[in-house]
């Protein structure tokens, strides 16, 4: 039985995901090599600045299959790259082991590669397939993809929310979510190049915005301080791990904190994309308090919200509680339970 194209970029899908939180600001990909219906070689960009997926790809058929390489069909998600980067073109690589058949999931948006990659393939004589999945492959890399079409990162607002409505207090940190939930926040962590936090999280909760609850990278931490008025003592800038302060006081590397200072006016969120973007962090993980994002909320400067929804209330009144930003009653568009928890997620439209 003939295995279709799709079945098989679904491999490299599958395989292109256990780079998450590794590769960037590369983006995820998946390759397999295939003779007749067989698998015979498959890989992933598995780290930043290492081989490419084509690479592992090819370099994983075992020494009994080399031979069929040249007559095989290569699948890979993303279109192979043309440039010199960390690593060598994989147009050369493909043309060097004489594929004469690639199948791709869609085109790299990346100004470097941008349909050069099957452009130059198709000149030399490769039959190109392409695109096959492509809303799934686009999903997978929309950090990626958003931050070269875009110019700017990938946000994501979190927060959780009891059952009346309630996030936290002004005055102490409180836990609103369950273990299981707390878990899940740390593995979104993982996903992403940076989290931002304003100066009352950062004061009252001290959070240390790791993912020490999952595996993987942390991200870079980012927080809003225009006076400079967080204790030393605070984790985020006395852990001895990088962190970024946003300030109107000072420009100043101090060990591993970087205190980037911003001209006083009221709206930061357009400095704080074009930083991130300058320094190739594709994505930004909001995690509040709730002015903070409210004000992402205000700009509509989001690409996905998610929302830990607890089944039980907490009893605050409004002089000691911090009520969750409002969404004017827009329907999520997925829901997801955890425990006693729900998770909420919004997604733009146009994604």
């Amino acid at each position: 039985m003939l295995i279709t194209h799709e079945i098989f970029m679904q491999r490299c899908l599958d395989l292109a995901i256990k780079g998450m939180g590794k590769v960037a600001p590369n983006p995820m990909v998946g390759a397999v090599l295939v003779y007749g219906n067989r698998i015979i070689g498959e890989g992933y960009h598995e780290k930043y600045g290492q081989a490419h997926a084509e690479v592992n790809c090819i370099n994983s058929v075992a020494e009994s299959d080399r031979h069929l390489i040249s007559a095989s069909t290569l699948y890979v998600s993303l279109e192979p790259c043309t440039h010199f980067g960390k690593t060598p073109p994989c147009t050369n690589l493909i043309l060097a082991n004489k594929i004469r058949k690639v199948v791709i999931g869609s085109m790299d948006p990346f100004k470097e590669v941008n349909g050069k990659g099957i452009a130059i393939l198709r000149e030399k004589g490769v039959e190109v397939i392409c695109p096959v999945l492509e809303t799934k492959t686009n999903w997978m890399n929309r950090r990626f993809f958003l931050f070269h079409q875009c110019k700017r990162p990938y946000i994501i607002l979190k927060w959780a929310a009891s059952a009346n409505g309630w996030m936290g207090r002004k005055d102490a940190e409180i836990a609103i979510s369950n273990s299981f939930s707390q878990k899940l926040v740390h593995r979104w962590r993982m996903e992403e190049s940076a989290i931002l936090v304003g100066t009352h999280t950062a004061s009252t909760d001290n959070p240390r915005l790791s993912n020490r609850f999952f595996p993987g990278p942390s991200p870079i931490r980012m927080v809003i301080d225009r006076k400079l008025i967080l204790p030393k003592h605070n984790f985020l800038l006395c852990d001895g791990k990088p962190t970024i302060v946003f300030n109107e006081q000072r420009a100043l590397q101090e060990d591993v904190v970087q205190y980037v200072q911003l001209a006083e006016k009221n709206n930061w969120i357009p400095d704080i994309l074009n930083y991130a973007y300058q320094h190739q962090l594709q994505s930004i993980l909001v995690e509040g308090g709730a002015y903070l994002l409210q004000s992402f909320l205000d700009a509509d400067c989001w690409d996905e919200i998610r929302v830990i929804k607890s089944t039980d209330p907490v009893e605050l009144t409004n002089e000691l509680g911090v009520k969750a930003p409002s969404l004017n009653g827009a329907v999520p568009d997925a829901i997801e339970s955890i425990g006693e928890d729900a998770v909420l997620y919004f997604k733009r439209k146009e994604l």
